[in-house]
């Protein structure tokens, strides 16, 4: 397979995995939150909020520690399941869906906290479980928010760099990514080869981003 498309493919594996996982656990924190805010659920934001601000190495770092053969989870996983994520891809699904989860939660939670209360007061008075309220009416009123932040969560899974390389490595054709095959390329003077990475990711990025917009602008009106 091409040099050139073998790092993409490997990306978008990557970044859907991590923002499908990303988007899962950042949902579900987003709704306990929005209905429990009074039980630690601003620690816990800002506990989950750290991967937007703690430097990619310092993740990185945190994730080896819990994740590899050696740590707390895993050297249990190692031993009862004999899994392995440390220099693999699915290590790298663990470093973007960490790095990406904060972009999910912030933004649902926002979403959900933009719902009329009113709604959902009498869906409940009416007899509707917490289950039927969220699908029928919470989850559809908040979804172009929450859509909008899964969206950035995708394109911030394709960028990641400093907690993957530490994770799983920059093992071509196995879990060399986009960002890891530019920065290969530019230390091995490829100019040719880095520029054309360089511009797959930007565009990747730029119609992630355009379209981000487009759905906050249709949230806000």
């Amino acid at each position: 397979m091409s040099p050139y498309l073998t790092p993409l493919l490997l990306t978008l594996k990557v970044a859907f995995w991590a923002t499908l996982a990303a988007a899962a656990i950042g949902i579900t924190l987003a709704r306990w939150m929005h209905r429990h805010p009074r039980w630690g659920a601003d620690w816990l934001d800002a506990l989950l909020t750290l991967p937007m601000v703690l430097p990619p190495t310092v993740l990185g770092y945190y994730l080896i520690v819990l994740m590899g053969r050696r740590g707390a989870l895993g050297g249990w996983l190692d031993e009862h399941l004999g899994v392995n994520l440390i220099f693999t891809w699915q290590g790298a699904v663990l470093a973007a869906a960490v790095a990406a989860l904060p972009l999910v939660l912030k933004s649902a939670r926002a979403a959900f906290e933009s719902v009329d209360a009113r709604l959902e007061q009498a869906a409940r008075t009416l007899g509707a479980s917490p289950w039927s309220i969220f699908w029928r009416i919470s989850l559809p009123l908040a979804w172009r928010g929450i859509m909008a932040g899964v969206m950035l969560a995708f394109a911030r899974a394709m960028g990641e760099f400093g907690a993957t390389l530490m994770v799983a490595g920059n093992l071509p054709g196995r879990t060399q990514t986009l960002s890891t095959a530019i920065y290969s390329a530019v230390q091995a003077g490829q100019d040719r080869h880095a520029h054309l990475l360089v511009a797959t990711a930007s565009i990747a990025c730029f119609i992630i981003l355009y379209a981000t917009g487009r759905l906050s602008k249709a949230q806000g009106t």
